[in-house]
Parts: C-alpha cells; structure tokens; sequence
C-alpha cells in the first residue's frame, strides 16, 4: 500500500503531469522571465516543489500550485524528478545524505515524500521502505525541535503533521510521530524500532489537560510500544535510553493502576528492573539527566512493588485506611480499638510502608499525590493526642521528586530522611536528620556517608530497597 502521495500533495497537479522539482535552498527566486535581473514574482523556500513545464536558457519554466503562479527559476537551485521506479534508489541515497545534514530537515522530507511516491508497493514494505519512513520521522523530529515556521510548512503539504502543547507556560512543539508508527508496524532493525519508539514516548510532548483516564490510556500504549523493542540487540547508549523511558513509563502506571484498584505491583516491577539493567559506564552526558528523572519516578512509585504487611496486634498502634468522600482515602491511626488520628487524602496511600519507632511514639508514612510525587506523613504522640505534618520532596510547586523514611534515632526525636526532586532539571538530593516535633532539619548532607547519623541509625530495609543511593 502507498504509503503518501506527492500528487496529491501539490495543490490541484494534473493527472498527467510526471515532471516536478525540488527548490534546494530558502529565498529562491521565481522571476517572470528567465533573466536574473528581472524583478521576482515571489520567494521560494527549501523543500518546496513545483511543476517543471519547459526550461529556457539555464533556467526552468515551473508552475507553483500553492501560489498559483508561474516563472522562471535557475536550474542550479532545483532538483528534478520524475517520480518513476528506475529513479527511486538514486532519490533514498539523496534522502540518507540530506537524514545526516543539519538544517536540510525540509529538502529531507521533500526527498523522502519523492522518494516514497516513486518506488513501487514491494518496495516500499521492504528494508529500503523501512529506512526511507526511519528517515522521514527523523527530520521530521528534528525540524519539530529546531521551530523553524517556514520550513514546518513546506513539510506540512507533504503530509508531516505538527503538534504544539502548553507546559509550564511554555509552548512545546512535537512531530505527531506519523512516519515511527508506521516503522513500529513494519519489519524494522531494532535501532530502527528504537529510535520509533523513544519518538513516540517522549514525555515532553503529553498534553497537561488529560483526564486521569486519558493519561493511562496513554502511557498504556506507550508501555506497548516499548515492549515491542528488543533491547537486548541495541547499541549501549540506545538500550539505556530504552530502558530509562520504559521506567519512566511503566512508574507511572503503577500510580495510575494503584488508583483505579488495578495490577499496579506488577508495573512497579517492571520499572524497577528497567531501571536496573541500564548499564551507567554507558550513559552519554546528554543522558544524564534523563536517567535521574528515571530513578527519581521509579523511587517515588516503588512502594507499589510491596505488599502490605499484614497487621497482627491490632491493639498496638497502627494505620488503617477506609474510603472517605469520593476518590478520597482517609488515614487513621488506630490503637487499641481507637482513632488516634485521622487524615484524608485524593493521594495513593502506601501502607506497605509503615514503620513505628521503637518507643511508639511516632509513624512514617508514604503518601503519593501525583505520579512522580511522593510526600512523607509523619504521625507524632505529643501531650494533647496526636498529630501528622507532611514532608514534601522540597519546598517547591510538585513536580518529580520524593521523600522518604530512612531511619529512626533513639530517644524518640530524631528521624532520617532522603529526600530528592527535580530543581531547574537537575536533581537535588539531601539526607537529612530531623528534628520530629518541627521537621527542621538538624543536620544534613548531599552524601550519605558524610552523616554520620545516617552511618549508624539508618534502616536495614530502606539501604535496601531505596534508590536513593544509586
């Protein structure tokens, strides 16, 4: 099956006419006579394609169907084409070079469109046709990157489809990832696979407006099209890109699926041992940040991976959970029969992650509003009853980021926390004591081993669990 059609790409080209042009570079002149001094008509951009209709001097007669307008244009500044299947493999050689060429995305597409247009059906769904779609999408990111107005409407009367966000009161512009479905669908390389798939799951290009519904809905098909790459057959630094995305990914799954009641252990497994197999003597400089993201959505989530314990002395303190108001969860404290303290919240309520100090006099518990965010509750004994305060990731609007229980101090006081999130794209990571009855900080390092507290009170469980110290 045709994949595009460059005819009908042309605004109103006849039938009949086998005869085009590519113009090779921006302000390319269209003049009314085949003189150079003759005033031009109009400009013509890079990637555009008009109809060859005679040729004059060293000039081409050419007619542009989206101005309706005809003229001359210099033979040296087009590249004529016809088209027809003898001509396709000259066409992808064109397009291979012009895929490695910095600000050529537009002529790239106009030869990939020709390109697609002049091979024959067989051809087309064979490797040649695989590498040509490879190609396409790759300008076609690119130019999405680059914001270049002019020329993303010369790719778009080919068929290449732009799409722009709002995030963080800022626009973001996306290739709508046309030509890498189509590489997913085909018999591809696993680079070619992988370069579609990452294309496609690009968290910057979401929309902030969807429904809880939507967003799993989305990131389930982007988990789907992850797993159809093979990335025991990448290159070192393609297979941890894969891999940091399929973490990301399948991190906020185990949110989402926590929320609607659904296998949300199972997705935190998988981000887990996604984010294991990344190879970090592989990780270019431009990864970097990528995988700290990867790490920071997987720690926020990883609770989901274990199971609540089951609660033996139910006279002893200890957190229940019960539904309050719709979509609410509401925390109790409870201890011989009583409630001690109540909280409630839209938030995913991790219960696996209760710990009581050893003189019973304070709780931590792991709370997640959102799908990289999560908050940690404490439930303090005082005079006048109990209380629970709230210990985000940082003081800032929630964004990427956790904070966690790392350890209880003797005497009741004192706790230690990790906490980490994203400030500017980069991570801040903190180890903090804290001072339980105002959640100051007492003492705190960027390095675990540089707290000496932490060296000696820190819990078994969470050095084991936590990533954190990765």
């Amino acid at each position: 099956m045709r994949l595009f059609a460059l005819a009908a790409l042309l605004v109103a080209v006849p039938a009949a006419a086998k005869d085009f042009a590519i113009v090779l570079q921006d302000q390319t002149a269209l003049r009314p006579a085949a003189r150079a001094s003759v005033r031009p008509n109009a400009m013509l951009g890079q990637g555009e394609t008009v109809e060859v209709r005679g040729e004059r001097l060293d000039y081409l007669q050419v007619y542009d169907y989206r101005r309706e307008r005809g003229g001359y244009v210099r033979a040296s500044q087009l590249r004529r084409v016809r088209l027809q299947p003898d001509e396709a493999p000259e066409l992808l050689a064109v397009l291979r070079f012009l895929r490695a060429t910095p600000g050529a995305e537009a002529l790239g597409i106009a030869f990939a469109a020709a390109y697609i247009e002049a091979a024959p059906p067989e051809v087309l769904n064979s490797e040649a046709g695989v590498e040509a779609l490879d190609a396409l999408g790759t300008l076609a990111e690119r130019l999405a990157r680059r914001k270049d107005s002019a020329h993303m409407d010369s790719a778009a009367r080919y068929g290449v489809h732009f799409v722009t966000y709002q995030r963080n009161g800022r626009m973001q512009l996306c290739y709508d990832g046309g030509a890498f479905r189509k590489v997913i669908a085909m018999p591809a390389t696993p680079q070619q696979r992988g370069r579609a798939a990452l294309a496609l799951t690009r968290p910057e290009c979401l929309s902030t407006d969807l429904t809880p519904l939507e967003r799993r809905r989305i990131d389930e098909a982007r988990a789907e099209i992850l797993d159809r790459v093979d990335e025991s057959k990448l290159t070192g630094f393609m297979k941890n890109r894969v891999l940091m995305r399929r973490a990301a990914v399948w991190a906020s799954l185990a949110y989402q699926r926590a929320r609607a009641e659904g296998d949300a252990a199972h997705a935190a497994t998988r981000a887990l041992a996604a984010l294991a197999g990344i190879n970090k003597t592989e990780l270019t400089e431009e990864d970097a940040p990528a995988y700290s993201e990867a790490a920071l959505r997987a720690n926020a989530s990883r609770w989901a991976a274990v199971a609540a314990p089951e609660i033996i002395d139910r006279k002893a303190p200890h957190i229940e959970t019960a539904a309050g108001e719709a979509g609410e969860t509401c925390v109790h404290l409870v201890g011989n029969g009583k409630t001690l303290a109540r909280r409630c919240t839209y938030s995913v309520v991790w219960t696996a992650s209760m710990t009581m100090n050893r003189e019973g006099t304070a709780f931590a518990l792991a709370v997640q509003p959102t799908d990289s965010w999560r908050e940690l509750w404490i439930f303090r004994k005082q005079a006048k009853g109990w209380t629970v305060r709230v210990l985000p990731p940082a003081d800032s609007t929630p964004d990427v980021g956790y904070a966690e229980f790392a350890g209880w101090v003797p005497g009741g006081n004192r706790v230690l926390v990790a906490r980490e999130a994203l400030a500017g794209g980069k991570p801040v990571r903190q180890f903090e004591l804290l001072a339980l009855d105002s959640l100051a900080p007492i003492r705190r390092s960027t390095e675990p081993n540089r707290l000496a507290d932490l060296r000696r009170w820190q819990d078994s469980s969470w050095k084991r669990e936590t990533l954190s110290l990765r």
